[in-house]
């Protein structure tokens, strides 16, 4: 079986297409590209230059949390690929994927967020210990668990202690890694992960005692 992975939830993008049989996972071949932006220009071009233009019969793809709009663009990619080759479609969430990728058993996960913060979750062998949570670096500084850090704002964080006191792996998701994820992990309700709130909130109906405007 061949497995599609579709990583875009950060300034990084990234696919993967692997053979899988039985405990045998091998990479057939990896793009990964560090964009900051256009991730939409990029992704399509960057799985049709994939053997057989990425044909898998599952495809795996990141749910966040990140770029809000990196991780709209992967699930629709992934969602329409997986209606034109009729497979199955699962997720996995970003920072599960970066707690892997950095091999201790006890973790931080640091990444960067939006508006100053920072998404932060905690692992221990693989399982995660609480919720991501989006924080401003202070309040990250208190929920950070371990003497490892790991994501793109590793070094940020760390760097709020006493020196030698954190070791920061400073790393983006890797599509390459998705295959080591633990299968706990893998989900097929496809919506975004997004940690925090959203930036906008929607408008109220018209208060007691107010009318509505003509043709509204």
């Amino acid at each position: 079986m061949r497995i599609l992975a579709i990583e875009t939830a950060s300034e990084a993008c990234s696919v993967a297409l692997f053979a899988c049989e039985g405990e045998s996972r091998e990479v057939i071949a990896h793009d990964h590209r560090l964009l900051g932006r256009g991730h939409a220009e990029q992704l399509v071009p960057m799985i049709a230059a994939l053997p057989d233009k990425g044909r898998a019969e599952r495809i795996l793809v990141s749910l966040g949390p990140g770029s809000f709009t990196g991780v709209r663009i992967g699930i629709a990619a992934a969602r329409a690929l997986g209606v034109a080759w009729g497979v199955e479609v699962l997720g996995y969430p970003t920072l599960a994927l970066v707690a892997a990728q950095a091999e201790p058993d006890d973790v931080t996960v640091c990444m960067n967020g939006g508006h100053g913060e920072w998404f932060v979750q905690n692992f221990s062998s693989s399982t995660a210990q609480d919720d991501v949570r989006s924080l401003s670096p202070q309040d990250a500084r208190t929920a950070c668990l371990h003497d490892a850090i790991a994501g793109n704002r590793a070094q940020d964080l760390a760097a709020m202690f006493e020196a030698g006191e954190k070791r920061a792996i400073d790393l983006l998701p890797d599509a390459r890694s998705v295959i080591g994820l633990d299968q706990t992990w893998l989900s097929d309700d496809l919506a975004p992960i997004y940690g925090r709130a959203p930036d906008a909130t929607p408008q109220k109906g018209p208060q007691k005692g107010q009318q509505k405007r003509p043709g509204a």
